[in-house]
């Protein structure tokens, strides 16, 4: 029985040294199993303070756009007014021959323009100067009264007609 004895104490002693290993395991996983927990709370604690930038920029993104739509509406009204004006200052420029929607595109069309209007005039110069007439009515020269008769000579002076 001695035998049996021993056999089982020494089993209860490998069950104790084995218990022993058991409850260290489960302390050792405990502590990471809290370390964790606890990377896991600042991870949530981080993503709610992404969450709440993200909501943030996209806000500010919303207010951007309207911004923008505010600047381009006042843009298209400057540049409107812009081509009203040049075209009030180019008095010799067709209204329609001004165009676009930007001050550049609205100065190149008025360059396009005037020089369009500088060729028609030219044009016109060149034309004008092929035919030209004198200014005012012609000289009057007296009738040459040498290539009639006597008698056409004599109604003539009268004033009768023939």
């Amino acid at each position: 029985m001695a035998d049996k004895e021993q056999e089982l104490m020494d089993e209860l002693e490998a069950t104790r040294d084995e218990l022993e290993g058991l409850k260290q395991e489960k302390e050792a996983l405990a502590r990471e199993l809290e370390s964790k927990n606890a990377t896991i709370a600042e991870l949530e604690q981080a993503l709610a303070g992404k969450d709440s930038e993200i909501v943030t920029l996209k806000e500010a993104i919303v207010e951007s756009d309207q911004k923008m739509t505010e600047i381009n509406n006042t843009l298209a009204q400057a540049v409107a007014s812009y081509k009203a004006l040049v075209v009030e200052a180019n008095p010799g420029v067709l209204a329609e021959l001004i165009t676009g929607d930007t001050i550049e595109t609205v100065n190149e069309s008025l360059e396009s323009a005037k020089a369009l209007v500088d060729r028609v005039k030219q044009g016109m110069e060149a034309e004008a100067s092929r035919t030209k007439v004198p200014a005012g009515a012609p000289q009057r020269t007296p009738l040459d009264l040498s290539v009639l008769s006597p008698r056409e000579k004599i109604q003539y002076a009268i004033g009768g007609k023939r």
